[in-house]
């Protein structure tokens, strides 16, 4: 997240986080049009129909990063901003809204196990008059596209001050299950009640709703922060029993986590699918052998405590969706090295494999040169169409799909999206 929202990591010696590219080579690009590998479809063009695959963007609530557009608009206003979007959706020709519906520990539907969320109406556990979710899954599937629930599952609050919660807050209720960290609130994944309540109120949203998929991002144990503890010293001493040391405690833990909540939803509801958008790294090469050409500041296995190529390798998710937020030829974490290596991961499994990819950094004065390139989001998309195990690509985020500051997306659809396509099932 990007400060408060989502994604802004480390990579090396520099800040990094991205990823997009094109299919048509033109004069002046920097990259040639990779060699199609061994049984790559043709995908695009006249006389082709586009084989199934994702075309999704993300609509972010917290912190109204993208929707709503600031708290406290009429229910009508927030309907009409939400419909909005996916009628850009439509427009675009993707296939697949995924609606953040549990920002920080709080509902955008009218939830038996918490609050409101405060990005509605600007006080957390305040109802704003209609259902949100309701509304999202119903109005998506009107217009043909798959609606995927986005849940954030440990962060409580994007502050250290309990009594800005609601009174009702399970986290106030439950001081015990709370730890601050980096400025923020967390549930501590180490405690067995805690991981069961997070479920049961995400799963909520599964029994009540024809949502097409449960859908996390990279937010497991939180990123690391310079000077600071994620201090669980003593939930490790009760229940850490088995384990070698701590970061194997805390890895089991998060894995108990995907393991449950991917048999609990194929109890409710096996067409519900399950997938994860983890951080793009799994481990350097350095680290592991079996990691990624990757020199990155941040490993989901090691700093997250996150096995996202495990999950992948026992089948316990759908799909998985890692950002690979970074340019073609970036020298920590390079687009055509991530891209090849989580096709390997997801080789001979049943698990989708889509492109988180950084619409937000397209002519983003602060990012590199490649990114006031408006061709680099298509290059992309061409680069991983000689990958059969791609499936698909996620954009981040809305309001980046719809203002599109330099034409990269309007690229993208131009060169690659002139058909319709449906989502992989």
């Amino acid at each position: 997240m990007r400060q408060m929202a989502r994604r802004s990591f480390v990579a090396g010696a520099a800040g990094v986080v991205a990823g997009m590219v094109s299919t048509v080579p033109m004069a002046g690009d920097a990259f040639a049009d990779p060699p199609r590998r061994t049984g790559a479809p043709e995908r695009y063009g006249r006389g082709h129909a586009a084989r199934r695959e994702l075309r999704g963007m993300w609509v972010a609530t917290v912190a109204n990063l993208d929707w709503p557009s600031k708290p406290g608009l009429t229910a009508a206003a927030q309907q009409a901003e939400l419909t909005a979007y996916l009628d850009e959706a439509v427009e675009r020709r993707l296939n697949t809204v995924i609606l953040q519906v549990r920002p920080t520990a709080d509902a955008l539907w009218p939830s038996p196990y918490e609050p409101w969320a405060q990005y509605l109406t600007g006080v957390q556990g305040k109802d704003p008059g209609w259902d949100p979710l309701g509304t999202a899954v119903r109005e998506a599937h009107s217009r043909g596209l798959e609606l995927h629930a986005w849940f954030n599952p440990y962060r409580v609050a994007n502050h250290t001050d309990p009594s800005r919660l609601a009174a009702n807050h399970p986290a106030r209720l439950h001081p015990d299950w709370v730890l601050p960290y980096g400025g923020k609130l967390y549930y501590n994944p180490g405690i067995p009640e805690v991981r069961r309540f997070v479920q049961d109120a995400m799963l909520d949203a599964v029994r009540r709703y024809d949502i097409d998929a449960v859908h996390w991002d990279d937010y497991f144990y939180p990123y690391p922060v310079a000077g600071q503890v994620f201090d669980d010293d003593a939930t490790y001493a009760k229940y850490g029993a088995g384990f070698p040391d701590k970061a194997a405690w805390r890895r089991g833990n998060t894995d108990k986590l995907v393991r449950e909540t991917a048999e609990r939803i194929k109890k409710i509801k096996k067409n519900v699918q399950f997938g994860i958008s983890p951080f793009g790294v799994w481990r350097n090469a350095a680290t592991d052998p079996l990691g990624s050409d990757t020199r990155a500041g941040v490993q989901t296995y090691d700093d997250l405590y996150a096995d996202t190529r495990g999950w992948v390798r026992k089948g316990w998710i759908d799909y998985i969706c890692p950002q690979v937020y970074w340019n073609i030829g970036f020298a920590a974490a390079d687009y055509a090295k991530l891209v090849p290596w989580w096709s390997e991961v997801v080789r001979g499994t049943e698990v989708d494999l889509f492109v988180g990819e950084a619409l937000y950094k397209a002519g983003d004065p602060a990012q590199p040169a490649a990114w006031q390139d408006p061709a680099e989001l298509s290059r992309h998309i061409d680069f991983a169409a000689g990958y059969d195990q791609v499936r698909g690509h996620v954009y981040f985020s809305g309001k980046d799909v719809v203002v599109d500051r330099i034409g990269g997306m309007d690229r993208v659809v131009a060169d690659h999206y002139r058909n319709r396509a449906r989502p992989p099932r």
